[in-house]
């Protein structure tokens, strides 16, 4: 076990919040390259993982908005997906098939960076953006009796 294991460990042990020493970062961006996306043998179109990740790191991008390329995300159906995480939502975008999709992205977190605030997502990729889940209110989860009603629907 190394040190900040421990570390963590001991907090969560002691009841203490946990907390991250990257307190600027403003949102995260995660790319899925799994079974699906980007998968060019399986003709969708590529992800630019390579471009992207060598981008952030050039413009030191990582401290405002993190990159995370991932493996599968999840929603298949509307290959290829990205998700972008902030404090106030998380914005599920799919379909994205063109290299302007992915440049508009690095455009937007360049601009986040620069001005160290939130941007609004540029309207062609505002187009892409899908609903992950169907919610049946903010923040619970459902209770028995909806749970039955639920999976009389599939």
């Amino acid at each position: 076990m190394n040190a900040q294991v421990r570390r963590i460990s001991l907090r969560i042990l002691a009841r203490e919040p946990l907390h991250t020493g990257r307190g600027g970062v403003l949102g995260q961006v995660l790319f899925c390259q799994g079974c699906c996306c980007g998968r060019e043998d399986k003709g969708f179109a590529a992800v630019p993982c390579d471009r992207m990740k060598e981008t952030w790191k050039r413009l030191g991008l990582n401290q405002f908005i993190q990159l995370t390329i991932s493996g599968c995300l999840g929603p298949c159906d509307v290959a290829n997906v990205c998700c972008v995480m902030t404090r106030q939502a998380t914005i599920w975008l799919g379909g994205l098939t063109l290299p302007e999709h992915y440049q508009r992205l690095i455009d937007w977190a360049i601009s986040c960076a620069k001005t160290k605030t939130l941007q609004p997502l540029p309207e062609l990729l505002q187009r892409h953006i899908f609903r992950r889940f169907n919610a049946l209110s903010p923040g619970r989860f459902p209770r028995g009796d909806e749970k039955q009603r639920l999976d009389s629907l599939r």
